[in-house]
């Protein structure tokens, strides 16, 4: 059978991993079922090393922010519900709150342009400095959205896509360098996986769709 190894640098969903393990018990002298690495794609080169593994079958790579992590406002993630400003993965180093109240108000709106695509990031990265210090997601998605003049929608039908929503994107990809790391971990994949194995990744916006495409159609060219 399958031995399954999992990467994540959340620490709630390697708790998550270990408590479904545990309600699952290994069958004497059977190969574990599911393996739990609290690590980065990344690293899962040397992760799987240290675990006595050169190549494996297939890589299966979900890239981005986990509906878990946008349902606990203490995480930081989303605006639905007020909550402290995080947005890490990991819970390690500077926070979203760290960048909105200290970084240079170009800096912002790069990140904003870059990552969030919004067209309007030196107006939106304006008003952040300016209303600095924020604490808390609610603070930073009323901002935005005074801003960029939004009203909320009285209307029949579908609402219109929050446009706070593209700054958040924004600030947590450049929180947790997301997408330096799905670039690393696809390079990483590509050296673990044996022959004949398969790669597949779930991404979710144009921008991962992008670079996913793009690693495929250089990889796809240097072995034709």
């Amino acid at each position: 059978r399958a031995t399954i190894h999992a990467f994540d640098r959340n620490p709630d969903a390697i708790a998550s991993g270990q408590t479904w393990s545990k309600t699952r018990p290994e069958t004497p002298d059977a190969p574990p079922r599911l393996v739990l690495h609290p690590r980065r794609f990344s690293e899962m080169v040397e992760s799987m090393a240290e675990a006595g593994i050169a190549r494996v079958d297939g890589v299966v790579m979900d890239i981005g922010v986990s509906s878990m992590q946008l349902d606990q406002a203490e995480r930081g993630f989303a605006f639905a519900s007020d909550g402290p400003l995080d947005m890490r993965m990991s819970r390690e180093g500077p926070s979203a709150a760290d960048f909105v109240n200290t970084a240079a108000e170009g800096d912002i709106a790069d990140v904003l342009y870059r990552y969030g695509e919004e067209r309007q990031s030196r107006r939106v990265a304006r008003a952040i400095v300016a209303a600095r210090p924020l604490g808390t997601t609610g603070e930073l998605a009323r901002v935005v959205r005074k801003a960029l003049g939004y009203r909320p929608y009285a209307g029949k039908g579908g609402a219109p896509k929050d446009p706070a929503t593209r700054s958040f994107q924004a600030i947590r990809i450049h929180v947790n360098g997301e997408l330096d790391e799905l670039e690393a971990g696809l390079h990483a994949a590509e050296r673990l996986l044996g022959s004949g194995g398969r790669l597949a990744v779930v991404s979710f916006h144009s921008l991962e769709d992008r670079i996913v495409k793009l690693f495929l159609r250089e990889a796809s060219a240097t072995r034709s």
